[in-house]
């Protein structure tokens, strides 16, 4: 059973977090042999602010 957290910063649409789901249950399905109702993809969006780059803030 695959479980992938993808973390992003700042806020998707649900279009994009539908998309980047599917996208990732089919990679794992054709590179892996996974079912899709194996896997698990979580993503968690990390609002700019607690996000930091190079010692900065991203907000």
């Amino acid at each position: 059973m695959p479980y992938i957290q993808v973390r992003v910063a700042g806020k998707l649409e649900r279009k994009q977090k539908e998309e980047i789901a599917q996208g990732i249950t089919d990679l794992m399905q054709k590179v892996a042999g996974k079912p899709p109702e194996a896997t698990y993809v979580v993503i968690e969006e990390v609002d700019r602010e607690n996000w930091a780059k190079a010692g900065k803030l991203l907000a």
